[in-house]
């Protein structure tokens, strides 16, 4: 695989859940695949060929897991019945099977082949009649850790006011940039040190609220997942008995804090660098943008919940950010009203879960008194958020309440599992963003309620984000042979830091 390059630079060129304390049972449903002994021969003399742009046979050009379901997506005016899957290195016919028709699309038909049956590792490609060959792809059991490891460390690579060396970073490692102190913009006299965090776009600028939805869409990953986050991904960080993705996740909170008015406790909003085309981005000048109440409660939802999952690992420290998320909580409940507001609900029971206190309960009893509540748990992510920290937290609860959150959470769940079931490409949006946000509660619900068919779920949009969507693009890595970089589709995945952390959360279910 193509090694990461840092996002700025990439696009200048172009605890366990438990449900209120209660282990859940155990589902099984799985989705059995049968190998079908068809009576056709393939024809003679077939070897791989490069197929044309977009391939009427659709695979994760990545590859697939040895023991998972694998399918191919058949699209075309005119399909067969049979395919066939080819050894890539010695053109050996590997395995033959049936196709079942799912569908049409426009004037084209579509059909689903699964070869689950196939576990040998090696590279392949699939085969048939009137439509010809796929992208070639891999069968391997650990398919998953590169990418995972890869998406992980691409916010290493974006990190700001830190010497990337050669040992972690490569051919890109660079000296610290943006080291001088930033002036306010609304009062350029005064310059504050907010040195460090996370470049989040081709300006190599900072933004509290993007870089917080980050950070918690990674420390989810690590509540749900923790055995898939190691402590050898590759930064400087590594080997110090805290999982790697907790070690980035504290470098932008330690920038997050000095972003906090010691003051007022009020949060600025963002570090833009300011434009100057004379002089190199890495050492322009920066300007931080006014104080805002919407970064100020999405720093006091991360830093809460933070300190909850840092305290085995270094409690003085998340001790500290308790503090500065209560503080900038009260600036945010004395700015607005908390009980309309879904960030402060969402904040209030991070801030519960950490400390058990009954103001931030009377705050969430608010929200479960509304007759709306359960259509805010639906369409609004703060409530969504909300409610699962709600129902994970080891502070006493409303056993009522956590019953109805999880069966909103299920019927939520089980909407999107029929949608994936219903799509010819088995998944339940081809937005990327929609598709990420659905993954993330499966993955959720999942992990509550283990379910075969939702890790299965899980995988089959993975697939679909390296390769076996309509486009045939691999929207992932950029070592395949059609990634974004051959089309209009713009950016990776993972160099959409906001995208990517969704990615690293789905991920995290299906790497083992």
């Amino acid at each position: 695989m193509k090694k990461q390059i840092a996002l700025f630079m990439a696009l200048m060129m172009g605890a366990s859940v438990c449900g209120c304390g209660q282990k859940a049972p155990v589902i099984e449903n799985v989705v059995k695949t049968e190998q079908v002994d068809i009576q056709s021969t393939p024809a003679p003399n077939i070897v791989y060929d490069v197929p044309p742009e977009i391939p009427g046979a659709l695979v994760d050009q990545n590859g697939y897991r040895t023991g998972a379901e694998k399918a191919v997506v058949f699209k075309g005016e005119e399909l067969p019945d049979v395919f066939y899957v080819y050894n890539l290195d010695t053109n050996d016919l590997e395995y033959t099977g049936q196709m079942r028709s799912v569908g049409s699309s426009g004037d084209e038909n579509i059909k689903v082949g699964y070869f689950s049956d196939l576990i040998t590792d090696g590279n392949y490609y699939i085969y048939t009649d009137i439509i010809g060959s796929s992208f070639s792809f891999r069968i391997q059991n650990d398919l998953y850790d590169e990418i995972f490891n890869s998406a992980c460390k691409t916010y290493y690579m974006n990190r700001c006011g830190s010497n990337l060396s050669e040992e972690f970073a490569g051919s890109d490692a660079h000296l610290a940039c943006h080291t001088a102190e930033a002036h306010l913009q609304e009062n350029p006299s005064r310059a504050i040190d907010v040195t460090g965090g996370w470049h989040l776009n081709s300006q190599a600028d900072r933004d509290v609220v993007q870089g917080c939805k980050i950070a918690q869409n990674l420390l989810l990953a690590y509540e749900m997942n923790p055995k898939a986050i190691t402590d050898d991904t590759g930064i400087p960080e590594s080997g110090n008995s805290v999982p790697d993705l907790l070690d980035e996740i504290r470098y932008e909170i330690e920038w997050l804090m000095k972003m906090q008015d010691e003051r007022t406790g009020g949060v600025y909003g963002s570090a833009l660098t300011v434009r100057d085309e004379s002089k190199d981005l890495m050492q322009a000048e920066v300007e931080v943008t006014p104080i805002t109440m919407e970064a100020t409660i999405c720093f006091a939802t991360l830093l809460a919940d933070f300190s909850y999952q840092y305290q085995s690992f270094d409690s003085d420290f998340a001790t500290a950010c308790l503090k500065c998320a209560d503080k900038a909580y009260s600036v945010f409940a004395g700015n607005e009203n908390i009980k309309e507001n879904t960030a402060g609900f969402h904040a209030a029971a991070q801030l519960y879960r950490a400390t058990g206190s009954s103001s931030y309960e009377q705050v969430l009893t608010s929200y479960f008194e509304r007759n709306d509540f359960d259509s805010l748990f639906k369409e609004d992510e703060e409530v969504f958020l909300g409610g699962v920290t709600y129902i994970s937290t080891s502070q006493k609860v409303n056993v009522d309440v956590c019953d109805r959150i999880m069966k909103l959470l299920m019927k939520k769940a089980s909407a999107i599992a029929s949608a994936s079931k219903n799509s010819a490409y088995l998944v339940s949006d081809e937005d990327h963003a929609t598709l990420l946000d659905d993954m993330r509660t499966i993955t959720i619900t999942d992990h509550i309620i283990y379910n075969y068919e939702y890790t299965t779920i899980i995988e089959n949009h993975a697939h679909y984000l390296m390769g076996r969507n309509p486009e045939a693009v691999n929207y992932i890595t950029d070592d395949t042979e059609r990634t974004y970089l051959d089309t209009d589709a713009g950016m990776g995945i993972m160099n959409q830091p906001l995208l990517n952390a969704k990615f690293i959360f789905m991920l995290s279910v299906i790497k083992e």
